[in-house]
């Protein structure tokens, strides 16, 4: 979707300042700031510091692809793979260089972006645009139209009205074949716009076509370029470097998949502290510096990245934007009736919020929880032909669970949100793992080293809660949990902890 809710921005005032994560194998250790998250991922040496210092600027966590991968040459042609095609060779890990830039790689590969933005010509707007600009039109003339019929009715003499009751009754049979002949046409056109969801096959009502969209994102495209103009990192930026190499290994690893060719990849690394990340239908990937600084590895990042590549690929927006639409015309009528029947303009005003939030809470909302609940299926499914620890995304989602219930934030129900909770999709992501795991191996990825990261978790935290409970119990005055200070020994900086996966072997 073009805002990924899921990931919260940071508040602008924390109790935290900075979490600081538990030892990883090697000894080394580094630090999240304020809603970024808790990396408890590692395996715990020592006590747990919770540091009140002030937010130091991170560096980012620098991966690139090495040993045998090839880069591909400029100007190349769209390749011919055999299928399926589970991941291209190398292995990602620490540190990118400044490398020479792509011009252009062949379809689906990762386009460089170009930072002198110019706008587009004027042309003659999408039909999906025209929709979204008659949409206010659409129901101020409802509103009209409902009080119109009900100054109406108000203004008709009591014989009139008496005759207009007797004509209704006349012809109720007419009217009402009148209106199931408007439901049959309404049910014969989302029958005739149902088509089949790539790669999971779920039935979807699909009004818009994707050049009809390709023209609308085009259209979102330039407002977000225009917003983060100034905070866009430059190519040669590592940061810049780690996202385009881990959407180019995605995409290399899932070659086999038809969609993947439609779409050239476009990258913006934005530099702003909110932890969030999108990919527009159209292919441009945005990724904030606040959610470099929030995930732990390479797995995670490559599972998020995979999570929104799979929005676009499943064409996501064009399907909530295409239920919207079929629900707007029913709406519409029912905004109508109710403008007719409320005797008082304050009633209508109310039965109207109410019908929108019932469909809101009743359609809207669930149906975008769907969304979000098949892209983490799907990306899922991306990163583990990419040879990712899939174990690692489940871990994300508990992290950014823990960091909120540290500072104490109130937890909405699901059905308030556009998006799982935390702890749901968690818990959704738990599920799927060893059905991820399969792939993986069918793809004849290298064997997992190392523990599972979920049990590392779960062992780190209980570690920080017997910290804070020792502290606690040495200090009852000291109720806040931001105020707990354990030692931990000399850490060392995130950019020097080298992070890799390791990758199927040429053959």
């Amino acid at each position: 979707m073009s805002t990924w809710a899921g990931l919260r921005r940071a508040g602008s005032a924390c109790p935290l300042s900075r979490l600081v994560s538990l030892a990883n194998p090697a000894g080394g250790y580094h630090h999240l700031c304020c809603l970024k998250s808790l990396d408890v991922s590692r395996p715990a040496a020592g006590s747990v510091h919770v540091s009140r210092n002030g937010p130091e600027k991170s560096q980012g966590r620098l991966w690139q692809v090495e040993a045998g991968e090839k880069a591909p040459d400029s100007g190349r042609g769209p390749r011919v793979l055999p299928p399926p095609r589970c991941l291209s060779e190398g292995v990602l890990r620490a540190v990118v260089p400044p490398g020479p830039r792509t011009s252009r790689l062949g379809a689906g590969d990762v386009w460089t972006a170009r930072f002198v933005h110019t706008s587009s010509s004027l042309r003659a707007a999408p039909v999906p645009a025209l929709w979204i600009l008659l949409k206010p039109a659409q129901k101020l003339f409802a509103i009209i139209l409902g009080r119109s019929i009900r100054k109406w009715w108000k203004a008709l003499p009591p014989n009139k009205k008496e005759l207009f009751k007797e004509s209704v009754r006349k012809n109720k049979w007419r009217l009402l074949l009148g209106a199931c002949s408007l439901g049959t046409l309404y049910i014969i056109f989302y029958f005739t716009h149902l088509e089949e969801t790539p790669i999971t096959g779920r039935t979807r009502l699909l009004v818009f076509g994707k050049e009809q969209f390709q023209q609308l994102s085009q259209l979102e495209y330039n407002m977000w370029m225009d917003k983060f103009e100034n905070e866009m990192l430059p190519e040669e930026d590592p940061r810049y470097q780690l996202v385009k190499k881990v959407v180019h290994h995605l995409s290399e690893s899932n070659q086999d998949i038809p969609q993947f060719s439609e779409f050239k990849w476009v990258i913006h690394v934005v530099e702003e502290p909110g932890i969030n990340a999108f990919v527009l239908p159209n292919g441009q990937v945005f990724v904030f510096t606040g959610l470099l600084n929030a995930v732990s590895d390479v797995h995670q990042l490559s599972f998020i990245l995979g999570h929104e590549i799979a929005h676009a690929v499943l064409g996501h927006a064009a399907e909530k934007a295409s239920l919207v639409h079929f629900l707007d015309f029913l709406s519409l009528i029912f905004l109508t009736m109710i403008w007719a029947i409320c005797p008082r303009d304050s009633l209508a005003i109310i039965g109207q919020w109410i019908q929108s939030k019932m469909q809101e809470f009743m359609f809207d909302r669930p149906y975008s929880r769907t969304l979000e609940a098949e892209a983490d299926k799907v990306g899922l499914q991306l990163a583990a032909k990419a040879c990712v620890d899939v174990r690692a995304s489940s871990v994300f989602w508990q992290q950014m669970e823990l960091a909120e219930t540290i500072q104490g934030q109130p937890k909405l129900p699901e059905w308030l949100s556009t998006h799982p909770s935390h702890e749901n999709r968690a818990e959704h992501l738990d599920r799927l793992i060893p059905e991820a795991l399969k792939l993986r191996e069918s793809c004849k990825c290298p064997m997992l080293s190392g523990p599972d990261p979920r049990l590392i978790f779960r062992l780190n935290v209980q570690h920080l809660l017997e910290a804070s409970k020792e502290q606690k119990s040495q200090n009852a005055t000291e109720q806040d949990l931001t105020k707990v200070k354990v030692e931990f020994p000399p850490t060392q900086k995130l950019e020097n902890i080298p992070v890799s996966f390791a990758v199927k072997p040429t053959d």
